[in-house]
């Protein structure tokens, strides 16, 4: 792939990353890379490993997650900060990736110690709460 495909990418990925509460379309992300949409999902994939979708939906069930620690909202108004329209798509899509409900990753023990240090270390919160899809956890 060439050096310019890889820098418009690029700015389609950070543009889910700044914008995932957002109602993004693969086609808007394509028109942000300069591409087709299905070049666009061809390379991305390539490149990244997932779907644009999946990827966005994988940012926001990250910001969910933080959401949820923090426990001061109800699983829809989490839902709805994150961008998700469907309670049921984003439960389905949360379980799917995480591995338990909203609710029940609400309902756990998340020890303050280890949230306020992630708090303080950006990049290491990102790799600690990225979420693992499930069939990637059984084969790693």
């Amino acid at each position: 792939m060439e050096r310019a495909d890889l820098v418009r990418l690029r700015k389609a990925r950070d543009r889910i990353d700044r914008e995932y509460a957002q109602p993004l379309d693969v086609e808007s992300l394509a028109r942000t890379a300069l591409m087709s949409s299905g070049h666009f999902a061809r390379s991305f994939r390539a490149v990244y490993g997932e779907t644009p979708y999946g990827y966005l939906m994988t940012r926001r069930i990250e910001r969910a997650k933080a959401l949820l620690r923090r426990g001061d909202l109800s699983v829809t108004e989490v839902c709805v900060a994150v961008g998700c329209s469907s309670l049921g798509s984003f439960s389905s899509s949360f379980t799917k990736l995480v591995g338990v409900s909203p609710s029940a990753y609400r309902a756990a023990a998340h020890p303050d110690a280890a949230d306020a240090a992630l708090d303080d270390i950006p990049c290491v919160a990102k790799s600690v709460t990225r979420p693992v899809r499930i069939r990637e956890a059984a084969r790693g």
